[in-house]
């Protein structure tokens, strides 16, 4: 198991998409560019709206990332269900942070709305995670609530994120 940090700067992030970083068969991220994030700020097993744990990250944009061309042509924005996968992302990472094993995969989530959205004029992508539980059984399972920040700006929010950590 790699040392529990606070923060994680991309290099650290990106060897936990090559699976070095809770070991084989474990939690992974995926790698660029489904990866959506560059930068895990904050990783606590407290604080939080629930004070069970957060997680605060970011995700520098840019103008020639790969979604922008293709959605869409003349109008373009990131897809939601990009900034939905990178709350699943930060919560199966969570999960392998705090020492449990298995393979991360998103379960579901509860009530999603969007009130903006990323454009390639938005310079900064924020994501925050807030615990409301984990449940450790047959299955690891985290439950939390996150949100989306364009430049500041919420974007769109989630609640009853769920991810699940299977063991073979």
């Amino acid at each position: 198991m790699a040392e529990q940090k606070s923060s994680y700067n991309l290099d650290e992030i990106l060897t936990c998409s090559r699976g070095e970083m809770f070991g084989p068969g474990n939690a992974q991220l995926p790698l660029p560019p489904m990866l959506m994030f560059d930068r895990i700020n904050l990783i606590s097993e407290t604080g939080g709206a629930k004070d069970k744990g957060c997680i605060r990250a970011d995700f520098k944009i840019h103008e020639d990332l790969w979604f922008f061309p293709c959605h869409f042509q003349g109008d373009p924005v990131m897809p939601g269900c990009l900034g939905l996968d990178a709350l699943w992302q930060l919560t199966g990472f969570y999960l392998g942070w705090l020492g449990e094993p298995g393979k991360g995969r998103a379960i579901s989530t509860g009530e999603v709305k969007f009130t903006g959205m990323v454009t390639p004029e938005t310079k900064l992508v924020e994501y925050e995670i807030d615990f409301k539980r984990v449940m450790r059984g047959r299955l690891v399972l985290g439950i939390a609530d996150g949100l989306v920040k364009a430049d500041g700006e919420t974007v769109f929010t989630a609640k009853d994120l769920r991810v699940a950590l299977f063991t073979e």
